[in-house]
């Protein structure tokens, strides 16, 4: 779930890169830099969740995506939002984890418990 998060969240990252030159008046470069630049993160680090550090990346990924409403505000809401759906992400992704190392702890005790066939 939390890289369909970060996949999802490179489009409107990278299209504010589109806003901010016309509309916020930033120079271009700083514009793809900031914009495409962040939606690219966000791509790679989706790319590495499969280690345990990728998902401090993602909360890192989610703080920036909120400080780039320092230069799109509408920003600060699209990033507070995707904060809130990676938020929820990660912990319901935990928490199914947990829910199943318990289940296949239950069912390695019980196999153990009964005389092979």
């Amino acid at each position: 779930m939390c890289a369909a998060i970060l996949t999802l969240e490179a489009i409107p990252v990278g299209l504010s890169a589109a806003v901010m030159k016309p509309v916020e008046g930033t120079s271009t470069g700083v514009a793809l830099g900031l914009g495409l630049g962040l939606a690219l993160v966000c791509l790679l680090v989706a790319g590495l969740l499969r280690r345990p550090w990728g998902y401090h990346a993602g909360w890192a990924v989610q703080v920036a995506a909120i400080a780039l409403g320092f230069v799109v505000p509408t920003m600060f809401f699209l990033g507070a939002v995707f904060a809130l759906l990676w938020g929820t992400a990660d912990y319901l992704g935990r928490r199914i984890e947990r829910e199943r190392a318990a289940a296949f702890a239950a069912y390695d005790r019980l196999s153990a418990q009964q005389p092979p066939e």
